[in-house]
This record gives structure tokens, C-alpha cells and sequence, in this order.
């Protein structure tokens, strides 16, 4: 057993492990253009998958509990399901290093960082519509527009892919640590060029740049760019096509769906 992030309670590794490996499809490297490091997002879905868990408990005991009690039938689904949202406590530890926790800490300095569990359009069980769900066709519209034009890529798609990441909030965050209109990793943005990833300027700006530079990777196919987009262009690159990742899969539909309808009313609209 292992206490990780500095304080708070324990949990077995092995556990942790097969998260952690998740993710290590999210990091890529060429041109100094990563999609996400592997450091952070290791970490914060550590810190996920202990939030909201009784964590103090060893694997023994879960499985002799677990053998012990039948498990209860599960509630019926009256509504529909809504994206959980977690408060992380970070925080510098008395060994100077940076730590994250579920709890604040005591007699600390600490930032409070919402995460939410997912993308907008990365939720397997949401039960938007996606062939109706109402479009912004307005919002930002100077920033998209002149952005689009400067890196050659179809307004319709920055929008499509503004809504599946982040629904047009600029403050979004995901629990990966992206940030922003279009969910971009700190280490991306600082690629691109981005200071303030919550500036919807910037963010619009340092996202279409980085689409462009993965449409070009991907010699123009929008397909395996937004693939690449979602689960980082390594990995689409490693599958020779589009990850056989659920997440990535339901994320590349649904880009699809929200492009070709903000192609068909901003054509209209000209």
C-alpha cells in the first residue's frame, strides 16, 4: 500500500495501474507538439480515481467485504445522467513538492481546481441529442472566423470541435487539466503560443492552430485529425486510423454530426 499526493489515505497501485496506462495513449512527441504529458495526466486521474472513495481500506478487506455482503440491485435511472464534477485541493507539501488531495489541507496555501470527468461530447452515457442539440453560430464568431482563415481550417469544424469539447464554456476544465474553449493541455498550449488557456481568444487561437497542424499530419483527413485531437496524434499514428478507444470512437462521431450541421447553417446563413 502506498499514500500518494502527500496525505489523505491509501490505496493499492495495482489498482491504480491500469488508469495510469489508459492515458499514456493521450502522449505524443514530434516538433516539440505534445497532446498532453504523461506526468499529469497520470496524476490526475490517480486523484480520480481516489476522489469520492472510502480509500482507507486494503484490497483484502474490499475483496472479504465484498464476498461478505451481496451487492445491492442497482436504483432505477430516473433522469438523465449528469457530468460529476470534483474539487481538487492542490497544494505544496512540507518537502516542497506540488500534491494534490480530495481533502483541503491543513495549515497550507491551496488552490481549489474543478475538474470535470470528461469532455462534452466524450460521454458515453450522455443522452444529448446530437442531431438536434441547438448550435452556436454566433458566439466568438470574430476570433473563429479570423483564425480559420489565418490556419486554413473550415470554420464549421472550430466550432464543431469548440462544442464536443467544451460546449462553448470558456472556463472549462477537464480532468486531464485541459483548459479552455477548445480543452487544451497546458504543455499544447504553450506550443501554440497560448499564455491564458481561459482567455477565449487565445484558446480559440492556440486550438486552431494545433487542428491545423493535425490536419496537415494527417494529410487533410478530418477524421483521423479530430481522432488525433482527442486521443493525441501518437496513438492514431500507432493504430494506422482512428484509436479503438470507445471515448475516441464516440468522439469522432459526434464531431462528425455537429460539423456537417454547422456546415449546412453557416452555409446558409452566406
Amino acid at each position: 500500500m502506498t499514500n500518494l499526493f502527500g496525505g489523505g489515505g491509501k490505496f493499492s497501485i495495482s489498482q491504480l495501474l491500469p488508469f495510469a496506462a489508459r492515458c499514456s495513449e493521450l502522449q505524443s512527441h514530434q516538433h516539440g507538439y505534445r497532446k498532453a504529458s504523461m506526468g499529469a495526466i497520470t496524476r490526475a486521474v490517480l486523484i480520480i480515481a481516489l476522489l469520492g472513495t472510502s480509500y482507507s481500506f486494503t484490497a483484502a478487506q474490499a475483496a472479504t467485504t465484498q464476498a461478505a455482503s451481496p451487492a445491492p440491485a442497482p436504483a432505477p435511472q430516473t433522469s438523465a445522467p449528469k457530468e460529476q464534477k470534483v474539487k481538487v485541493f492542490k497544494y505544496t507539501n512540507r518537502s516542497g513538492v506540488t500534491s494534490f488531495s480530495d481533502r483541503a489541507p491543513m495549515h497550507r496555501n491551496y488552490q481549489v481546481i474543478a475538474v470535470s470527468l470528461s469532455c462534452y461530447a466524450c460521454n458515453l452515457r450522455s443522452t444529448v441529442d446530437w442531431h438536434n442539440t441547438p448550435l452556436h453560430l454566433t458566439a466568438y464568431r470574430n476570433s473563429i472566423v479570423a483564425n480559420a482563415n489565418h490556419f486554413g481550417v473550415d470554420p464549421a469544424l472550430v466550432r464543431a470541435v469548440i462544442h464536443a469539447e467544451s460546449a462553448f464554456q470558456p472556463q472549462a476544465r477537464s480532468k486531464v487539466g485541459a483548459l479552455g474553449l477548445m480543452q487544451l493541455m497546458p504543455e499544447t498550449a504553450r506550443d501554440m503560443g497560448v499564455d491564458d488557456p481561459l482567455s477565449p481568444e487565445q484558446n480559440i487561437r492556440g486550438g486552431v492552430r494545433y487542428l491545423a497542424w493535425l490536419l496537415q499530419r494527417t494529410n487533410g483527413d478530418i477524421t483521423l485529425a479530430t481522432a488525433a485531437y482527442n486521443a493525441g496524434p501518437g496513438a492514431v499514428e500507432r493504430f494506422n486510423g482512428i484509436p479503438p478507444y470507445e471515448e475516441t470512437e464516440t468522439y469522432v462521431k459526434r464531431v462528425r454530426i455537429l460539423h456537417n450541421r454547422y456546415r449546412a447553417e453557416m452555409a446558409s446563413d452566406t
